[in-house]
Parts: structure tokens; C-alpha cells; sequence
């Protein structure tokens, strides 16, 4: 019996020793008032609702973007087939044989015709060409592939287009490749100079 007592007394400590472990499960079944239940359940709805308003605007924001730029990895792709154009265009007219002749302009004239309507498709989605000819360098639009000594241009100016760049809307679909202007350095200026001067001096001597 009083063994019976003791295991009766021991549950009850263990019952007590648990409550007072979980403090908040204790309160939360027995203290919470019915006003502060409904706030809980209103705090809790408010925070669904916001999570469910994000995820909304993010898939919209994502539509958006695939409508706008889904075909962004082709356009870019159908870039190489300009260039090639242009490459070709410009191997036949370095073409001795052809030089001049009817068949090379017949098939420039052709060429050219591709090129100005593939740009042309390009262009009315929204895809143009970037301008860099006489505009200032911009990292965002241009990289530089070299320097060109011009003293007749602002250093940084974009004096050649190796490759054309092209925007898809706001985007940079691919930067255009371009030299840039520099000043002449004065140690070279004096060098070239120099050089000039001792040319002269030698066909002064020959002579």
C-alpha cells in the first residue's frame, strides 16, 4: 500500500516538473483569455495573408520578366548570324579574284539585304543596336579592346566598333567591342621626333 503511495507521489512530482518545464503551453491552455486568442489568430492571419501577397507579386514580377525577356538567349544567339554576315561580306570583298567584279557586288548588295532585315526583325522586338561611334566610353555598353592615339579626340572616346552591341529594352544583350581614343605620349612624340630627325640627318650625310 504505502509502495502504491509512493509511485502515486512520484507521478505527481514528474506532472509538476513537466508544467513547469513548458511554461507557455501551461499558460497558453489556461491563462489565455478569449480577447487575446482572437488577437493571436488575427496576428497569425495578418502574416499568412502578407506571405501569400509576396509570393503573389514575385510570380507576377516572374511572368512579367518571361513574357519580356523569354526569348533573350535566342536574340543573343541570333546576333552570331550578323556577325557572320558581316564577315562574310567583308572576306569577299578582300577576295582579289572578285575584286571589282559584278558577281562580288551582286552578292554584297544581297548580303546587305539580310543584314539590314534580320536587323530590322530585331528591332521591332525591341532590340537595337548600341550607339559608341564618337560617344563617350561607358562600362556598362562598351569594352575596350585597345587604344588608338588620336589627338583630335576627348581621351576615352570610342573611335572604332570592332563588334556591335545590341540592348533587348532595358537590358544589355551584348557590349559592343570598341577601340578608344589617347592622347599621344610626349616621351614618344619626342621619340618619333628624334628618330625623324636622325633619318634626315642620315639621307643629309648619303647625299
Amino acid at each position: 500500500m504505502e509502495k502504491e503511495e509512493n509511485q502515486s507521489t512520484n507521478s505527481d512530482i514528474k506532472e509538476e516538473i513537466k508544467e513547469n518545464k513548458d511554461p507557455d503551453k501551461s499558460s497558453t491552455n489556461k491563462d489565455l483569455k478569449p480577447e487575446a486568442k482572437i488577437k493571436d489568430l488575427e496576428d497569425k492571419l495578418a502574416r499568412a495573408y502578407a506571405e501569400v501577397e509576396n509570393q503573389r507579386r514575385r510570380f507576377e514580377k516572374e511572368k512579367d520578366e518571361a513574357f519580356d525577356y523569354g526569348g533573350f538567349s535566342l536574340a543573343r544567339e541570333t546576333l552570331n548570324l550578323i556577325d557572320n554576315l558581316e564577315r562574310s561580306k567583308i572576306a569577299l570583298e578582300n577576295d582579289q579574284d572578285l575584286k571589282n567584279s559584278e558577281a562580288l557586288k551582286k552578292t554584297v548588295n544581297h548580303l546587305d539585304i539580310i543584314q539590314k532585315d534580320m536587323v530590322s526583325i530585331l528591332k521591332k522586338n525591341n532590340i537595337e543596336e548600341i550607339k559608341s561611334i564618337d560617344q563617350k566610353l561607358d562600362p556598362n555598353l562598351h569594352q575596350a579592346m585597345m587604344e588608338v592615339e588620336d589627338n583630335n579626340k576627348e581621351p576615352g572616346t570610342v573611335v572604332q566598333e570592332i563588334q556591335k552591341g545590341f540592348m533587348m529594352k532595358d537590358r544589355l544583350l551584348r557590349p559592343s567591342l570598341v577601340a578608344v581614343s589617347k592622347k599621344t605620349n610626349e616621351k614618344d612624340k619626342n621619340l618619333k621626333k628624334d628618330e625623324k630627325s636622325e633619318e634626315n640627318q642620315s639621307k643629309s650625310n648619303e647625299n
